[in-house]
């Protein structure tokens, strides 16, 4: 692996910026799970890092917080699930830092307008047709 982990085009962070820990996986494993640390948790927090700038700061800590944690336990090898925490960290990262664009109102046209209003008018109708005559008629 590379000493960066590239979050989208512009923003790769190095790896001395997320802390790896391991420990034991849970679940079944035979004679293997008591001797491997295999579950690997990446954190990276987000207000010590020098490669984001202020304003990616503030974007990723208001919807992700100040620490970004990953957890993978789904392989027996300590270097899988290190890859994959790895991965699910740098997609967190990429979902808190999307900017969504600005939505522009729209109206609906006149021709819409009239769609919409002839379409009420027809199931109007169609439910009028449904009722019990009336004994007057």
């Amino acid at each position: 692996m590379a000493d960066v982990l590239p979050i989208t085009g512009s923003v790769a962070i190095p790896l001395a910026e997320i802390e790896l820990r391991t420990t034991r996986s849970s679940g079944p494993g035979g004679q293997h799970a008591n001797v491997t640390d295999s579950r690997v948790e990446a954190s990276f927090d987000v207000a010590a890092s020098a490669t984001l700038s202020d304003g990616q700061k503030a974007r990723v800590i208001a919807k992700a917080g100040p620490t970004i944690r990953a957890v993978a336990q789904d392989a027996r090898s300590q270097l899988r699930n290190r890859e994959v925490a790895l991965e699910r960290l740098a997609g967190k990262l990429r979902d808190a830092l999307h900017v969504d664009r600005p939505r522009r109102p729209t109206k609906p046209s006149r021709r819409a307008k009239a769609k919409r209003v002839d379409a009420k008018k027809q199931v109007g109708e169609r439910k009028r047709g449904r009722q019990r005559p009336r004994l007057d008629d």
